[in-house]
This record gives C-alpha cells, structure tokens and sequence, in this order.
C-alpha cells in the first residue's frame, strides 16, 4: 500500500479532548535525592565496591530499611543475595500507636490528568514537585540511578552483573538530571556472559556463550510520547515472559511503590534482552532479541530518543496524543530507515487531532495501519502481545539491523554522549591487555613458549618436593636418597632460575605493579575477559554432553585423566610469578644465590595487593595439585605486613564435588568472585579475603575472613587405584586442617566425595574439628522439598563400600565409624542445610528463586553466629595461619 494512499480513522461517535500541555517545570534534585539517601558525601570519594561487601552488624540480621538512608545498603545487600525483592523501596517505620499513615497522591509516566487551563490552582499545583520526604517511599528507579552516580566503576559493574543474575531490566543510559551530560553504562556491562541455544538454518544446534557487550542482536525500543494511558514496561514484561508466568523484568506502575513520582531518573534508558533456549514450549523467539526502555517523554529526552531510532530495528511509540510538538519531533526523523509503530488509546486523547498528524507521518516514516496498534486497556492482553510478538517476528525474518552493546556505545559517542569506558585510566588497562593478547593465538602453544616456568619443570619439581616431605616423616629415613631428592630439586631450580619472564609476563607484571589503584584493576578486569575471548570456543555443546566427575551407573570415574580443559587465565600469569619466586628462594636457602641478588623478591608484595582489592588468588596449583608453600607464606607475610594491626582471621572453606554450586555459594553469600561452572573454571583452590568492619570485628572476633573455594579438586568417586586418590584427600586434609569453618557442598543425599571422608578420619585424629555445615544442594527443581528430619543421619551415613574402603586406607582397626558418630556432627544441631534450586524456571530466561536468596541468606547468619559464638575453633592471626600452613 502507498503511503499517500493510506489514511487514518477513529469509529464514529468519539469527542476529542481539549489540547492542553502539562506546564514546563525545571527541576534540579539530584543533590536533594543524594542528600535524602545519605549518598552526598561519595560524591568525590565514590562508594567501593569492597566497602559494600564488609562484614558488619547488619550481616547478621534481615533488617527492614526504617529511613531512606537505609536504602542504598538494603539494595545492596539483597543484591549481592541475588534477591528478588532487592528493587522493594518499602520502608517500615516506628508510628505511635494512634498516628494515622499519611498518603500521598502522585503522578505516574502512563497518567492522563485533565485540568482547565484557566484554573490558576491548577497551574500552582503542577508547578510544584515535592521531593520524597523520610516517611515517603522512593521510586526505585531513583534509588538505582542515585547509587550508580555515587558508585565507582567496579561497584557500578557488580550492581549490574547481579541485577541481570536477577533478570532485572539494566541501565544503560545513565541521566544526569542537573547538567544533561548523560552516561552510557559499558563498561558496567562488560562482565555479563549468557549462553543461549543456537540454532542455524542448516545444521545441527548448540549452545553459544558470549558477552552480551559484544553479540549482536536485533534491537527494539519502546518509548513514550507525551501521555500514554497504556504502560510501556507492562508490555515489555508480557512479551518477554513465556506463557502465564509474568516476570517482572521492567519495575512498572502496578508493582509496589512503581507509581511514585520519579525524581532524577526521567531520561534512564534500560536494556534486557530475550534469549532461547532450545525447547520450543519456551522460546518465544527463534534467536536473541534486545529491547530497550526510555523513561519518560521523548520530548524532554530527544538525545536518548535519537540513539534509540539510531540503534533499533523498530520503535514502539506509545501514546494517547499527537501534538504538533510531537509532530515536529517526528517528522525529523524522516531520513531514519528504522521502523515506527504507534500504540494508541480509543478512550483517551484527541482522536481527530491524533488522525490528522498520523496521515502527515505516513510519507515522512513510512508507515502504513499496520502500523497503528490500538490498545483498549479491557480487551484481552494476551491477543495485544501475540501481535506485538508477531511484529518483532517479521522484523526478525526480513533483513535488520543488528548491534551490539558496542555497536550502542559508539553511536552514544557520536551523539556526545558519555561513555564510562573512555576514561584515560581504563584505555591504558586495555592497550596493556591488548599488547599481551594479541600475541595468544593458541594457549596451549603459548603457556609452553611464554609461561615456561609451569608445565614439565615445576611438576618435577613438585613431586620432588612431596617426595622429600613424605621421607621427612618416615621412621629411618635414607640419607643417600634424601640427598638425592635434594640434588633434583636444585637442578630442577636453577633451570628455573635461568630463564627470564618473557615479555608478556613483563607487561603483566607492569600491569599489577601501576601505582594507580583504577588502572591496575581495570587491567586485571581487563585481562580476564581479553583471555577469555581469546582462548574459549564460543560455541558449546549441549550441557549433558559435557565432560563429568559424576559416575555413571556405579562405575568409577578415571580421576587421573584431564576432566575438563582449563582455560587460560589471570591465574597462569600469577603462577608464573609465584615460580620465579619458589626457585629463587630455593636458591637462596639452599645458599646457591646470594640474597642481595634476588630479583624477584616484590612479587609477593604484589599479589597480596591483588588480595586485598578483591582479586581471588590461587591456593593450591590446579595443574599439579600442589601448594606452592614459599609463594603461599610469602604472600601472607606481606599481607601481615599491610594489615598491621588487623590481622586476626577466621578461614573458611568450600569442598564438594565440582557442579554442585558451592562457588555459586560463596559468591551469592559473600558477594565473591569464584569461578563458576565446571566447563570453564579452572582447577585450583582459589582464596578470596573480606573485610570485616571495624565497628564489628571486636564482637565477631576477628578483622578478616579467608575463603577457600576447593574449586576442582575433589572427584566424586573412590578409585582402587590410589594415587590419585590419596593426593586428593591429601588436599581436602589440608584445606579443611586451615579452615576455621567448612562447608560441605553436595547434589545428593548419598553423594559425600571419598576424599572428605578420608579427611574427616584424619581431623579427627589430630584433634582439630572446625565448625563444619552440611549443605544440600538442590540443582534442578526448586519445588523438590529438602531431606526429612530423618533423613538427615542418612544423610552423613555414607555407603558401606566408602566407609570400608576409607576406613582401609586410614589403617582404622576398629573400622569406620559414621560421619553422625563424628565430633560436632550431631544432625540435630543445624549442621545440615537445604538449599533450593538457584533457578525460578529453565535459563536462559530463568528468574532467581527468593527461595534460594532466602537460604543463603540463612545459611550466612548461622555461619557468623558460629563464628562469634566461638564454635569454629580458635581464630587465628595470619603468622599463625603461615605456621599451620607449613605444617600440614
């Protein structure tokens, strides 16, 4: 149909509304919405992303926020649990007991309000805007924009990773309600990863997995024209959910507290984005979408308007009126080659008015009828999505734009807007990355030409060194072979010693030695996610032909084989350090190397650096299962040294089985940063420190908290074959002899790995029993209910053949004795947990189970209880934790 042919008309019967605009209104509260959240004074110094994972008074108790300065902390903390009530601004609030609520009328982004243009009350009451007071909720959309202004980088890109972990809509406009300088959220974005199912035309699917900065996609947004009786984020959220199950992605008016008046964050633009998953009762749509959300009315934020027309493939333009205001702004998008629709209201606006524009439109947008939805708010909603689905569907099929976050960014810039990412410090991290990456064309060829230090040297000299300390222990050890040993491991050094970093880990060295706190943890970011792309595959296949430690049908899994690839990382670089400064020290004991020599004598200082700014570092060497003792006590030394005086700590662990979400765990209870997924993470035993708040540490009894993720060490099964076998009980004996506190992760109520039973009986022996906590892990079905009470003796009743066979190996005459038979492992005291599945639903489109949150959350309380109570064994300080170390 031509264009010009084409003309718009209302039923007969209908009466045009008045044409009135609401009055113009400047409004500058950013610095009284500051003020009002106790957020003005991180407006020079920004709030840190270690400052909100402290430990404090507030750690222990699910507080409600009783004034609006409680806000920020109580977004932060259900946040970082992942819960989904995290964007509720309820405050609960201490009233006498015959004081009357007061409430409150406010207007909404989707109102229509009608007012006689003569009326000057009405003219007085428009023109003024009061600011939330301490008994009136804030929108959450304020909260939001109000901390990602007082937040630095790194707080900004951990508020964004957990609100997608969430499957909350993210910013990615950020508006400047005072000086217009709007800021579009990169870098805030780089960290999210998503797999989704890949289909092509021809061929056989699999799953992909990529950043969501960089994969390109179809891009849809929705906006809104003056007033709208129809809600935008309504919508969205109903094309987004599949089926009957609404998922609140986009915060809107009906939700509790939606409809109070925004003060700051008119101009905010969100992003989600749909992603299939294979199963076609889901997916609503055959490969990725974006969608894109403006706040507020496109007139008062014609920048964010135009790089939505810039970067979509269609625009949604909700409205009830066509003004020639409106008509204006349009009719100058005439040279856009993106696609407009209109949806409109029978009952509200003026009608003719509305026709009138609409047929001017027709030849300047191109646009026909069907490209005018009408939406009457009692029809069936569900026929109204089907059509804006099949919409977007059409568009998916013809040839469209398609664009990445990137893609976004770099339109943002040519507009002037502000991109997080340009600043000077973050650019040089990424030259540095870059300068290191682009010489990685295949990682294993490059560990062994780079990183020469691991590989064949430093697991020779590995398995000399536990060589030389099991005949340390023996009754009548050889003198001829200890002198061997000796001689070996010194050759096996000062081959070491004579090779020089190579000049990729010269850079890397640069990196983390930049006396800018910023730049060297943009770079470390950087380098993560720059050896990430350059060493992972981004297609992967389908979860159950992933690689397993779980035995199948009873039959033992080759422990001793390579499990699962590991992938090149941050950690390859720091080991490669820790080995320049093993050998060196070697040599100098040993009086080989004078000390006056030592070059390498700074790269623990360097680490515990890293430690202290939140970077997990490597316990235990995932490639040879060995603990680098002189690398591991040096860099607590230095630690000691930075902490002064706060050095009493209180070390917990994670063991189980890989898969069975302990990372996962510690992440969502403490806010960490443990790799996640068996497919990808890497095998060692990682360690990350959390600050305990001054205030706080003399009650809790210690100033930091070391955890220990066991990461991949510990496999599933028992094997006759006992090397490999007593190596990882070996380590689970030392990570839990470290530990104050240990959880036991498990996917099964029968399924406690060998190897932590083997430590049990060695603990127990020795005295030392940390405070351990049992917890089952429910990986798939949130509704599954948890063991019964009495399941849970069953539930540390391991099979007979494990029992017999550990009890075997630790030479126990009166045989094994039940893990409940234990000390403090009474089932009836709370040591065994339940926790429900992560998932509300099948990923990629799943939400957070509350459930899972509220668990977890749980779980953390009983754990720093323990803690306080004292029934996690003595704490100790860090010279001490080096003592023990060296001993176990």
């Amino acid at each position: 149909m031509e264009g010009d042919d084409c003309e718009f008309r209302y039923g007969d019967g209908t009466n045009e509304a008045q044409d009135n605009d609401f009055p113009t209104v400047e409004r500058s509260r950013l610095q009284e919405m500051l003020s009002l959240l106790g957020l003005e004074m991180y407006q020079v110094q920004k709030l840190s992303l270690q400052d909100s994972l402290q430990i404090s008074f507030d750690s222990m108790k699910n507080w409600a926020p009783q004034v609006p300065k409680d806000l920020p902390w109580n977004f932060l903390r259900k946040l970082q649990a992942l819960n989904a009530d995290a964007r509720n601004t309820t405050m609960v609030l201490d009233v006498l007991p015959d004081a009357r609520p007061v409430e409150k009328e406010s207007q909404m982004e989707e109102e229509i309000i009608y007012w006689d243009p003569a009326d000057d009350l009405a003219a007085d009451i428009y023109s003024f805007s009061e600011l939330p007071t301490p008994d009136t909720p804030v929108n959450p959309l304020d909260l939001l924009c109000a901390l990602l202004i007082s937040s630095d980088s790194f707080l900004q890109q951990e508020i964004v990773l957990k609100m997608a972990l969430c499957q909350f809509a993210l910013p990615l406009v950020l508006p400047d309600s005072e000086n217009h300088y709007h800021t579009f959220l990169l870098w805030a974005m780089r960290g999210i990863v998503r797999t989704w199912w890949s289909q092509p035309p021809r061929g056989v699917g699999s799953f992909r997995e990529d950043s969501v900065v960089l994969s390109r996609a179809p891009a849809f947004a929705f906006v809104r024209m003056d007033v709208s009786s129809n809600s935008k984020s309504q919508l969205l959220n109903a094309v987004l959910s599949p089926g009957h199950r609404q998922w609140d992605c986009f915060w809107h008016r009906d939700l509790n507290l939606g409809t109070n008046a925004r003060e700051i964050s008119d101009g905010l633009v969100e992003i989600s984005w749909f992603f299939p998953s294979g199963r076609e009762d889901l997916d609503i749509f055959p490969e990725p979408v974006t969608f894109l959300n403006l706040r507020g009315d496109i007139g008062s934020h014609w920048l964010q308007f135009k790089l939505l027309t810039e970067i979509s493939s269609a625009v949604f333009i909700l409205t009830d009126n066509i003004s020639k205001k409106e008509y204006k702004l349009l009719y100058s998008m005439k040279e856009s080659t993106t696609k407009y629709y209109f949806i409109l209201s029978p009952y509200r606006g003026k009608r003719n008015t509305n026709l009138r524009f609409l047929n001017k439109l027709i030849p300047v947008l191109k646009i026909d009828h069907s490209h005018v939805l009408v939406k009457v708010s009692s029809t069936d909603s569900d026929s109204f999505v089907k059509r804006i689905r099949a919409i977007v569907g059409n568009v998916l099929r013809a040839p469209c734009r398609r664009v990445s976050v990137e893609d976004m960014a770099h339109a943002a810039r040519k507009l002037g807007l502000k991109v997080d990412e340009d600043c000077e410090e973050c650019q040089k991290a990424k030259d540095r990355m870059e300068r290191i990456t682009r010489k990685i064309k295949d990682s294993d060829a490059y560990r062994r030409d780079e990183l020469r230090l691991q590989g064949d040297p430093w697991r020779k000299a590995a398995q000399v060194e536990k060589e030389f300390c099991q005949l340390q222990w023996a009754v009548d050890p050889p003198e001829k072979h200890r002198a061997e040993l000796r001689r070996r491991l010194l050759e096996l050094r000062m081959q070491q010693n004579s090779h020089d970093p190579s000049s990729g880990v010269q850079e890397f060295i640069s990196g983390i030695s930049s006396p800018s706190l910023s730049e060297k943890q943009y770079f470390l970011r950087w380098m993560e996610w720059g050896l990430a792309r350059v060493a992972q595959p981004r297609l992967r296949q389908p979860p159950e032909t992933l690689l397993t430690l779980r035995p199948k049908h009873g039959g033992a899994t080759d422990l001793g084989e390579l499990l699962w690839p590991e992938p090149l990382g941050v950690e390859h670089f720091l080991r490669e350090m820790g080995q320049f400064y093993e050998a060196e020290s070697c040599l100098v004991e040993a009086g080989r190397l004078p000390a006056g020599q030592r070059r390498f004598a700074h790269f623990p200082g360097l680490a515990s650096e890293l430690l202290l700014t939140g970077l997990p570092l490597e316990l235990i060497d995932g490639s040879t299962l060995s603990m680098p003792v002189r690398w591991v006590t040096g860099l607590l030394k230095e630690l000691h040294v930075r902490l002064e005086r706060r050095s009493r700590l209180v070390v917990l662990s994670a063991l189980g089985v890989p898969g069975t979400g302990k990372s996962t765990l510690l992440n969502t209870m403490f806010g960490l940063r443990f790799a996640t997924g068996k497919s990808c993470s890497p095998r060692g035993a990682f360690m990350q420190l959390i600050t305990v708040a001054e205030g706080f540490s003399q009650d809790l009894g210690c100033d930091h908290i070391l955890v220990i993720d066991s990461g991949g060490l510990i496999g599933g099964a028992l094997t006759s074959a006992g090397d490999r076998f007593e190596l990882e009980a070996s380590l689970a004996t030392l990570l839990m002899g470290l530990s104050n506190v240990t959880v036991i992760s498990l996917a099964e109520t029968k399924d406690i790995p060998a190897a932590i039973l083997h430590a049990f009986l060695r603990l127990e022996k020795t005295g030392h029993m940390p405070n351990y906590q049992f917890v089952y892990q429910n990986l798939h079905d949130v509704s599954v209910p948890g063991p019964r009470p009495r399941d849970k003796r069953q539930l540390l009743d391991p099979p007979g053949d494990l029992s017999r066979a550990a009890a075997q190996m630790e030479k126990q005459s009166d045989g094994f004795r039940a893990l409940a038979g234990l000390a403090f492992c009474d089932p009836e005291k709370q040591h065994i947990w339940h926790i429900p599945g992560l998932w509300h639903g099948a990923p990629p489109m799943a939400a957070v189970s509350l459930a899972y949150s509220e668990a977890i959350f749980e779980l953390k309380r009983c754990l720093l209880e323990n803690i306080r109570n004292g029934l996690s064994n003595q704490n100790k300080n860090i010279q001490q934790l080096i003592e023990l170390v060296r001993r176990l």
